[in-house]
């Protein structure tokens, strides 16, 4: 039957499906050690951009390639998540249990900064999964990549959410939650931030060209000396 060919479109979805769940089991793994969270979500971006780009991709080996490549940089973004996570959840225990009195003004700025924090975030792991740059580099992209496509980035911060509070009011989906949880959300942002990437990466080939003997991609472009974003970039 066509429709069990392995180059239909049932199969096809399936074997997303299985490659998501599988990418999953290896971003939970890699997370138990905690301190290793950030090379595991941005190897888990790595190859769900791959696999939305229907790229050749092998997800074991290019998830550990990523891990490996950009396990420094991630480490030190990660750590600087962590602290900023426990400053914030101090300071909204403060201002949830009136144990200090802030101006409205001043709250209302607080909750600007971590809605900021959270966006910029969604993309940082993206942005340093594709692009080989200086931290500063990749914080700055992120930041103006999360801006450059606002309604999305929003978009992309309900989806990477929602699994896990459909999963506290709807535990019978817990079980999916453990096993696509982390990667379809990431793969759903992926189809995102996709259109955005290739034009930076359009950008960069224009700006600047490829050697005569071009070196074997490995998915990662550098462009440490190319605009972040294309000028005419609207989304």
């Amino acid at each position: 039957m066509k429709f069990l060919s392995i180059d239909s479109p049932l199969m096809v979805f399936l074997g997303k499906v299985a490659d998501l769940m599988w990418v999953n089991i290896l971003t939970i793994l890699c997370c138990i050690p905690v301190i290793t969270g950030g090379a595991a979500f941005t190897a888990m971006h790595y190859v769900c951009l791959k696999i939305v780009r229907d790229e050749e991709c092998y997800i074991t080996k290019d998830y550990f390639k990523s891990f490996k490549q950009n396990f420094r940089q991630a480490t030190v973004i990660w750590l600087i998540m962590l602290a900023l996570f426990a400053v914030y959840g101090a300071d909204f225990y403060l201002i949830y249990t009136k144990a200090v009195e802030f101006p409205t003004w001043m709250n209302s700025l607080f909750l600007g900064v971590v809605i900021l924090t959270f966006l910029v975030i969604i993309m940082v792991f993206p942005v340093l999964a594709k692009f080989d740059d200086s931290l500063k580099q990749i914080l700055k992209i992120s930041a103006l990549a999360a801006v450059a496509q606002l309604p999305k980035t929003v978009l992309s911060l309900i989806v990477i959410v929602a699994p896990f509070v459909l999963g506290i009011y709807i535990y019978q989906i817990i079980p999916v939650v453990i096993l696509l949880g982390l990667a379809v959300p990431a793969f759903v942002c992926a189809l995102m931030y996709n259109k955005l990437f290739l034009k930076i990466e359009e950008r960069h080939a224009e700006t600047n060209p490829a050697p005569e003997e071009e070196p074997e991609d490995d998915g990662v472009r550098i462009f440490s000396d190319a605009p972040i974003l294309p000028p005419d970039e609207k989304e």
